[in-house]
């Protein structure tokens, strides 16, 4: 990440960095901007684990889509419902075990921020979520490798 983009201290920051780079013509920074504020937004919720902090990243990502698509910031509700409800772990197993789940990783692909696809937070920490969502991660990712 651009030494820039690390120098903002917080998801404001980095969202009033992005919009200064696509206007003025630097879009990889823009979206270097936009990872780094997921990961701030992230951060400050706080994680057990690795695992959990990467779970978050994904929904804050997710809600970075919900931004664009809708132009203010809407919060992934179900999400952090499901999150209340059953843990991190879980929700995020719960949500890759539905049939429509890739729509998301699209939208994040189209956005450069793939890499906090639940799938791709499943695949780096196998060990904790089921065989049957390990599966449906990698045939998901699979799909859109190709």
């Amino acid at each position: 990440m651009d030494d820039r983009v690390l120098k903002q201290k917080t998801p404001e920051d980095c969202e009033a960095f992005a919009r200064n780079a696509t206007r003025l013509g630097f879009p990889e920074l823009a979206v270097q901007a936009k990872q780094r504020a997921v990961i701030l937004r992230a951060a400050a919720y706080g994680a057990a684990n690795d695992a959990e902090r990467e779970c978050l990243e994904a929904i804050y990502a997710y809600e970075e889509i919900l931004f664009k698509k809708h132009g203010k910031r809407i919060r992934a509700s179900r999400t952090w419902q499901m999150i209340k409800k059953r843990g991190i772990i879980a929700a995020i197993e719960q949500a890759v075990d539905r049939p429509d789940g890739t729509a998301g990783f699209t939208a994040l692909q189209e956005v450069g921020l793939e890499n906090f696809a639940f799938e791709a937070v499943i695949l780096r920490h196998q060990d904790l979520f089921s065989p049957s969502a390990v599966e449906r991660s990698r045939v998901r990712m699979a799909q859109f490798a190709a």
